[in-house]
């Protein structure tokens, strides 16, 4: 089963504005694209949960890409792997970010 939810985000570098990103980027990969009355495209598009997984995972990377260049622009996506936990049947998107442009 695919989840959007307990996302974990890593940077390879460190900086101070770290915590503001990752604040930002939690409220971001937490927001359902369309629940945000001022910006309907904030947030990411869960069409993706009920697919099946190489499906879900891919449309998932795809979004977390996508919308990162579009509302976090002092960082980019470097990878998005994923992990398994066998014991409760989920999969953890792991993020990885590089300093942007």
């Amino acid at each position: 089963m695919f989840s959007g939810e307990n996302v974990e985000i890593q940077f390879d570098y460190d900086g101070p504005e770290r915590e503001d990103i990752l604040r930002c980027l939690n409220t971001l990969y937490s927001t359902r694209e369309g629940s945000q009355p001022l910006d309907r495209n904030f947030g990411l598009n869960w069409e993706f949960i009920d697919k099946p997984l190489p499906v879900a995972q891919q449309e998932y990377s795809f979004e977390v890409i996508k919308k990162t260049r579009e509302y976090e622009a002092r960082v980019q996506v470097q990878e998005v792997k994923y992990v398994f936990d066998g014991m409760i049947g989920k999969m953890k998107p792991v993020i990885t970010l590089t300093k942007g442009g």
